[in-house]
């Protein structure tokens, strides 16, 4: 395995922008994404290893980067943006990732929804930009970081029947775009199973026992890939009992990309206080949070 990587995620679009200007109200700005995305890096990048912005606001926040901490944006129009039903990911217009050794950033972020149930045809369509991603990466020395997220045609996240499939859905991604041909550097994949439904944290509809197998059999198939969890916009405590069930299961990953796990409560504080209220709460509650994280992870 490569490095530690304990990342901060603030690459959130049109959702996050409409949760500030409910937050903010009458004193809305359309300079609050880049107010809170600039307080997020500058705070929360003093203790992580990389933050990744999005390809919109994160070009001109680059220089806002604290030492030590690696530049990374994602390479998509939106993360709330997909085509249709499909849910094939919209490249960002005004930005081609051949640029981005030029402004310093060393790491390329993309994700992309997968089903692996679903229609061949539409597979092997998403199979073939993440092949051309992986591709244009390696020849310009950016290292690629997958985001496979997984769904089902039919069963609701969040609901139990998904919580049952959960697990070999998170395997076969890992096992799918870990393939060489996609030349992938790092493997963003989401936690296998659901915690509301675990023993000892919800409804235990699946005993720890099964939850830690559920851990080891997802990641398997990384096959030596480097190996990061995302929080998928669980609770905090939810994400950090998650990172440390995946060690005492025993897998071998690199760390951990967070995104509103670490910051979400801080929109409210930015929305009825203000920019230096805001910085405050991520100085103490944001970075105390990462440090838990970290250890978790360690």
């Amino acid at each position: 395995m490569a490095d530690r990587i304990h990342g901060v995620a603030v690459d959130a679009g049109s959702g996050l922008a409409a949760s500030l200007r409910d937050a903010r109200g009458a004193a809305a700005d359309s300079n609050d994404p880049v107010t809170f995305k600039r307080a997020v890096l500058e705070e929360l990048g003093q203790g992580a290893t990389t933050v990744l912005l999005d390809a919109k606001f994160g070009p001109g926040l680059l220089q806002s980067y604290p030492e030590g901490c690696a530049r990374m944006l994602a390479y998509e129009a939106d993360v709330y943006k997909i085509s249709n039903a499909d849910r094939i990911t919209i490249l960002p217009d005004d930005l081609s990732l051949e640029v981005f050794p030029d402004l310093g950033v060393e790491q390329l972020k993309f994700f992309m929804y997968y089903a692996p149930d679903d229609d061949p045809d539409l597979n092997a369509r998403k199979h073939r930009i993440v092949e051309e991603i992986g591709a244009r990466c390696r020849a310009v020395g950016v290292k690629f970081l997958m985001e496979p997220l997984v769904y089902h045609r039919t069963l609701e996240p969040g609901s139990r029947a998904y919580a049952e499939v959960k697990p070999d859905l998170v395997t076969r991604a890992t096992e799918t775009f870990a393939a060489d041909r996609f030349q992938v550097d790092v493997l963003k994949v989401e936690v296998p199973v659901d915690l509301a439904f675990v023993e000892g944290f919800g409804e235990p509809h699946m005993s720890r026992a099964q939850a830690l197998d559920a851990f080891s059999r997802a990641a398997e198939p990384a096959d030596g890939k480097d190996l990061v969890y995302l929080s998928a916009g669980v609770a905090f405590e939810a994400f950090e009992a998650s990172l440390e069930l995946a060690n005492e299961a025993g897998v071998d990953f690199s760390g951990f990309m967070c995104g509103r796990a670490l910051w979400s409560d801080a929109v409210s504080i930015f929305g009825d206080a203000g920019e230096t209220r805001l910085r405050a709460w991520l100085r103490d509650t944001g970075l105390y949070r990462l440090r838990r994280l970290i250890k978790a992870a360690a």
